[in-house]
């Protein structure tokens, strides 16, 4: 594109033809003024500034340090040893990178135990559902999501996605788990080193020509975005089953979300932006996610990456068609067309009219109707889908990049 960067025909007001010179019809995406109160966050309180032109104040000039310093390999090896929330923090960190991730691994002052004890109980009871919202809604829906699909595309982990996804489905994996905050439980770990990780690809994409040709953005991963992100999953998954009205207790749906909270807490989101309730995220996600989604060339191959990762779980039920089928129906025909996701004879019309009444007869809210086949096959595919999306894979270790994808 030389100097005709999708950047600067924005700067220009030109959205719609940088738009199409990427291959791919979108709408513009006019940026939405932040109106979202911070008396419906978690604190009640806040400057009530823009998350889009905030990002990540302590951890960005540290990993930006630490990568000018050539420590990051260094740091990389030693860290792959902590694995366990209340483990101590390997000996040889840099004292600067020692001093961060004490404060980082501290949950915050309204993190509730209980709640996060009820969450294992709806974790444990809706696992299979999580397993294919967690996959296909939330993760086909970050396809659609432009700039992360950008971003993941043209960082070090776009070129190895099944890496890179493995270890996206590592947080899904560690927010449900039994011990998920508990100083044997992994999910702190995690979100420490995640934030770590977001903060050297703030660092290093806008050195990337391929990202700068494309972005929107200066610099990525704005707090925003983060909560774009974040309501592509919590969010994204009560709406589901709420619409396929499963039956949840309110102190579980509390729970649930509290668990997500805390996520977002500890991956650097200011509290702030966190909403205190389902309503209140339901409120901030019609003006930050909604209207967002649009397609992109790397998205649409980034989905189809995802959309082949099945088959080597199982080529029958997990096939790419399938999948496919799951993503219409739980994210809508304009979606799947974005996506290039052809219609499936068989699979489309009969989610349309049996997985109401499968999710009814599973709860116990409808007798089983003789075993028809298409429930067992429902019942077979969120087994699989649980197994591919939520199972604990091989041991995961997430690095701090120190470049970006291979040109």
């Amino acid at each position: 594109m030389g100097e005709l960067s999708r950047r600067n025909v924005l700067k220009a007001g030109g959205a719609l033809g940088a738009l199409g010179a990427l291959g791919v019809a979108a709408p513009a995406r006019a940026h939405v003024p932040w109106t979202w109160s911070a008396k419906g966050s978690v604190v009640g309180t806040g400057a009530g500034v823009d998350p889009r032109w905030v990002w990540d104040a302590e951890a960005d000039p540290l990993v930006a340090s630490l990568l000018d310093r050539g420590d990051v390999p260094r740091v990389n090896e030693l860290l792959r040893t902590w694995t366990k929330n209340g483990q101590p923090l390997p000996a040889g960190l840099p004292a600067d990178l020692r001093d961060f991730m004490e404060r980082a691994r501290q949950l915050p002052s309204w993190a509730d135990r209980r709640k996060l004890a009820t969450a294992v109980e709806f974790n444990k009871k809706r696992g299979p559902y999580l397993g294919v919202l967690y996959g296909l809604a939330s993760g086909m829906m970050s396809t659609v999501i432009p700039k992360e699909a950008l971003a993941v595309y043209y960082s070090q982990g776009g070129a190895d996605m099944k890496d890179r996804i493995s270890k996206t489905a590592k947080l899904g994996y560690d927010i449900g788990s039994r011990n998920a905050y508990q100083p044997d439980g992994e999910m702190i770990v995690t979100c420490v080193k995640t934030r770590l990780v977001h903060a050297a690809v703030r660092h290093l994409l806008p050195q990337s020509p391929h990202w700068s040709e494309v972005a929107e953005e200066e610099i990525p991963i704005s707090q925003r975005d983060m909560m774009v992100t974040w309501h592509s999953l919590p969010t994204t998954v009560m709406q589901k089953l709420t619409a396929w009205k499963v039956p949840i207790p309110a102190a579980e749906s509390e729970a649930f979300l509290h668990s997500w909270q805390l996520g977002a807490y500890m991956l650097g989101v200011k509290e702030e932006y966190i909403p205190a309730s389902w309503a209140e995220a339901n409120t901030q996600a019609e003006q930050v996610l909604d209207p967002v989604l649009a397609p992109t060339t790397e998205g649409v191959k980034l989905a189809d990456i995802l959309l082949n990762l099945g088959s080597s779980v199982d080529g029958g039920i997990l096939s790419k068609p399938i999948l496919g089928a799951f993503t219409r129906f739980l994210l809508g025909d304009q979606i799947a067309t974005w996506l290039k996701i052809p219609r499936e004879p068989i699979w489309d019309p009969l989610l349309k009219v049996a997985w109401g009444p499968f999710i009814a007869v599973r709860e116990g809210l409808l007798p089983f109707p003789l075993a028809p086949e298409a429930y067992w096959l429902f019942d077979e595919f969120l087994r699989k889908a649980a197994l591919l999306f939520l199972s604990e894979a091989r041991p995961i270790s997430i690095e701090i990049p120190d470049t970006n994808r291979p040109s």
